[in-house]
């Protein structure tokens, strides 16, 4: 009884695994070709929102230089009035 249900449980499992295999040659290079362009497209966007986070990065660290260059430049003034 235990070896009918086993033979029967790997007929089954041989009989979906031929079933889902049947792609052809073509169908598997276009869903290959899909993921690609797909994967593209995925990769330019990830660059578009990292180049923008650099770019808001790079704004705030001048802006903050700038900052910090001009209290440097007032504190000489304020030396070298008296």
């Amino acid at each position: 009884m235990n070896k009918l249900f086993g033979s029967l449980a790997v007929a089954i499992v041989a009989a979906g695994l031929s079933a889902v295999a049947q792609d052809t040659p073509k169908q598997e290079a276009k869903k290959a070709g899909s993921d690609v362009k797909e994967a593209g497209k995925a990769s330019g966007r990830a660059v578009k929102h990292s180049s923008k986070a650099v770019a808001k990065g790079t704004k705030k660290g001048v802006h903050k230089a700038a900052a910090a260059t001009e209290r440097g430049a007032d504190k000489v003034k304020d030396k070298t009035k008296q």
